[in-house]
């Protein structure tokens, strides 16, 4: 599987990260535990080298980022949630408070189902093949992609922003040690905590923690299958916090091959479907068939400018790209605070720096260093 396509599916295989200098330290793993002494790297190679093709199981999510309490409908009017920002907004506070439950299936790289049941609705991300559905009970609303050869980073893009619009961007614990497993290098320290169990097997704990002050991440542990190699849960912790800031893991996980007509999927009677199509596009020209919505790099080269490395970068959106009705959104006058230079979102692991010039600012950092970025 691509890592590409890690950004939007569930993760199978964590690709090949093992980088020597960052195994600062060779501790070994937990002796209070049964399983056999590993270093760091002999665990990062455990995850490499792991050929998990099929499973499914239940993911608890869970989110503590000090978020303050919210009115989520104010900003809506009478525009529909899905049609406006302030929609956008409303699913990513669900993402990033609280805790969920989603079933997520896997039979290989073509075909997965995440599946999260809230009370009264289910929602459903589907990947068969050419074909990727997202569905929303709670409204009857499809969205259908049809995927073509050979498809771009920039269709992938576009694949995961729309996945985005369910409460479960992260997927599984696989995909969000991906995310950091990917990253790796001199400025963090790899270890093995204690041996633990989770989802009834037993697991290795490779902790990552930034060599760096200047973060708001203490540590990044990731419980690692000790037979398959699997990520079955990850756990974040902020600087002086001690309850876990986010933390995705499963609950019951079976290494079973799922049934086929888990993946297949056919609207309800009813439904409104939106249809979209993905084809290759050459050094990110459009190409016929590709739906370039929303995507301003190859028109404006209003890209985002990143600073920094490592636990400590910075992003950087410009004015241009910022949706204008962000400044205005009444839910964002919530969320933020007045602060010298603008408006500022501060959680326990992520700051958002909104400058008066209408720049908008982003790190796992203290707010000083996004206020001397916009400088």
């Amino acid at each position: 599987m691509s890592r590409n396509s890690l950004r939007w599916l569930p993760a199978i295989v964590v690709p090949a990260v093992v980088v020597a200098a960052v195994i600062a330290v060779p501790l070994q793993a937990g002796a209070a535990g049964d399983l056999p002494d590993k270093t760091p790297e002999q665990v990062l190679l455990l995850v490499n080298d792991s050929t998990v093709s099929a499973f499914s199981g239940t993911v608890a999510q869970s989110a503590d980022l000090g978020l303050p309490s919210l009115d989520l409908g104010a900003g809506m009017g009478e525009v529909a949630p899905t049609e406006s920002s302030t929609g956008a907004l409303t699913t990513a506070l669900e993402l990033l408070s609280g805790s969920h439950d989603f079933r997520v299936y896997v039979k290989d790289e073509n075909r997965s189902r995440v599946q999260v049941k809230d009370r009264m609705s289910e929602r459903n991300v589907i990947h068969n093949g050419s074909d990727v559905w997202l569905y929303d009970s709670s409204s009857n609303a499809a969205t259908h992609l049809s995927l073509q050869p050979d498809l771009s980073a920039t269709a992938e893009a576009k694949l995961a922003e729309l996945q985005s619009q369910l409460p479960t961007e992260l997927s599984t614990p696989a995909q969000l040690a991906e995310r950091f497993l990917a990253e790796l290098d001199p400025s963090t320290t790899v270890s093995v905590g204690t041996d633990a169990r989770v989802a009834g097997r037993s697991v290795y704990q490779l902790v990552l923690t930034p060599k760096t002050a200047d973060t708001l991440v203490a540590s990044v542990s990731i419980a690692v299958d000790a037979e398959t190699g699997l990520p079955l849960r990850v756990t974040v912790l902020a600087q002086d916090q001690s309850a876990p800031a986010l933390q995705v893991g499963f609950t019951a996980i079976d290494f079973a091959v799922p049934d086929a007509a888990l993946f297949d999927f056919v609207p309800p009677a009813g439904a409104t479907v939106t249809e979209q199509t993905f084809s290759k596009m050459s050094d990110g020209a459009p190409g016929d068939g590709v739906d370039h919505a929303g995507d301003h790099s190859a028109v404006t080269g209003d890209m985002p400018v990143v600073t920094g490395t490592g636990w400590s970068t910075i992003i950087e959106v410009p004015a241009a790209t910022v949706p204008a009705e962000l400044g205005d959104n009444p839910m964002v006058d919530q969320l933020m605070t007045a602060v010298d230079g603008g408006r500022a979102l501060t959680t326990s692991l992520l700051t958002v720096f909104l400058a008066t010039d209408g720049r908008v600012f982003v790190g796992a950092v203290p707010l000083a260093l996004l206020q001397a970025a916009a400088e």
